[in-house]
Parts: structure tokens; sequence; C-alpha cells
């Protein structure tokens, strides 16, 4: 029974993920650190242990969502490099501070950061894209529409970017998503769906290189892995389906509910130390 719990929270992380382009970490990590008090398997867990667990299972939610993102004509490999630019080496840095931190401060940290994801969330729809930048490089793409969209950035300052949310996507063992979508909306106007599908091939790209240097920390359970990976694998293969045929406005709303409540937990917890 708690083994299958885990696979039910890889099967959401993966849609989730898959769904929205956030890479599905920003559900396995709480998930696995609220579920540290009641689900014997997980008793005792660290925040490196959940952060390096979490990484891994991301790589196969990018592969599988990637995969049909890729049928589907919707990844910019151009862009989705040069990000990894940035994203790679950032991420290391992120495993690097993450050695540091214990279990109640980490949960305090990342509780505050799930805030502010579920705030970003929450007004992306209202934020216009900024006019794009005369140095900027540009690229045309062609939605299922027939609707013509042009989108770019300066490379410099699009792997600035990409490097920041490397090193949270590191720290937290989030795939970064939650930041890159609306920075790739907003300041370089990718339509939703490229930028999505765009933003899961540069997760995989980073949590490979990432949870490689987990691995050899010595921070991954292999056992909660097989458990959370068959779900995660599918649940990104479900998202992608999803994202090609319905609106994500309902999910959205369960999702930033969902970080909201998970976010006062974990900081009630780091600050109890319960």
């Amino acid at each position: 029974m708690e083994w299958g719990i885990l696979v039910l929270v890889g099967l959401l992380a993966g849609t989730i993920g898959s769904l929205l382009g956030l890479g599905g970490g920003i559900i396995v990590v709480p998930a696995l650190l609220l579920l540290s008090s009641s689900v014997g398997i997980l008793a005792g867990i660290t925040p490196q242990v959940a952060v390096g667990t979490s990484l891994l299972i991301m790589i196969f939610t990018g592969l599988s969502s990637t995969f049909a993102y890729v049928k589907q004509g919707k990844v910019d490999y151009r862009s989705g490099f040069l990000f990894f630019m940035g994203s790679g080496p950032g991420a290391l840095v992120g495993v690097w501070l993450n050695r540091f931190l214990e279990v109640e401060p980490f949960m305090i940290y990342f509780g505050l950061f799930m805030l502010v994801v579920a705030a970003i969330l929450t007004i992306r729809p209202y934020l216009k894209p900024r006019p794009l930048s005369n140095r900027a490089m540009t690229y045309v793409y062609n939605d299922d529409k027939g609707q013509k969209n042009v989108y770019g950035y300066r490379p410099v300052v699009a792997i600035m970017i990409a490097a920041m949310v490397g090193i949270l996507s590191g720290l937290f063992g989030i795939g970064g998503g939650s930041l890159m979508v609306p920075a790739m909306i907003i300041l370089f106007h990718f339509p939703a769906h490229l930028a999505i599908a765009t933003s899961m091939f540069m997760i995989l790209l980073s949590a490979m290189l990432s949870s490689i240097s987990h691995i050899l920390l010595g921070n991954v359970n292999w056992l909660y892995a097989l458990a959370l990976i068959p779900g995660a694998y599918i649940g990104g293969i479900v998202g992608a389906a999803i994202n090609k045929r319905l609106s994500s406005t309902a999910l959205l709303i369960i999702l930033r509910l969902f970080l909201v409540l998970a976010a006062l937990r974990l900081i009630y917890q780091g600050v109890n130390g319960n």
C-alpha cells in the first residue's frame, strides 16, 4: 500500500509537470517530505535524498513528455540547448548548495519558494509580454491553427535567466519550469504550448546532469525511485496529451491551491521541527 502511494505521487507529478512544463519536482519533493511523518517507508528522509530522487525521476518525466511533444512538433531544440548552457552549470551550483541544508530550514525555504511559484502562476495570465528587444534574435512559429507567432531573446539574457533557474532546480529538486515557462512567455514572447514543450526538453537535459551529481553524492534512494518512475513516465505522456487537447485553467487553480496548502504545512513543520 505504501509503495502504491509513491506510484500515485509519481503519476500526479509526471502528469502535472508535463502538462504545465514544470517538470514535476514541485510535487515530488514536498510530497516526500510531508508523507515522511505518516508513511513508514519514508521515515527519516533528508532534503538531500528528496531532491536527488526527485531529479532522477524528472529524467523519465522529461523523456516521455519530450518524446510526445516532439511528435507534436512543439520543441524548439535550438532554444532548449541554449537555455541548457545556463541551466546546466546553474544546476551543479544548486546541487553544491543543497549539501548544506538541514531538514527544518529546507522545509521553510522550500515552502516559501512554493508560495512564490503559486503567486507567479496566479498573476501569469494577467501579465502582458514585454516588447522584444531590437537586439533579440527572433524566430517564427506557426501553431496548430496556422497562426504566425514571432518570439525571440538576447542569448546572454536568456542564458543568465536559465542559470538562475538551474540553481533553484539543483537546490530544491524542481525542474525549473515554474520559473522558466513564465519567463519564456512574458520576456521572450514564446507561445504557451511551445514554451511548455521546450521547457520540458531543457528540464530533461538539466535533470540528467544534476541527478548524476546527486547519485555521486549518494543522495538517491533507488527503492523510492523504482516506485516513482513508472507513474512519472506514464504521467509525462498523459500530461502532454492533455496539453494538446484541453485548457489548463482548472488544473492551474487546483495546483495553486495544492502549492499554498503544502507550502504552509512545510513551513509549519520546519518552524516546529516536526
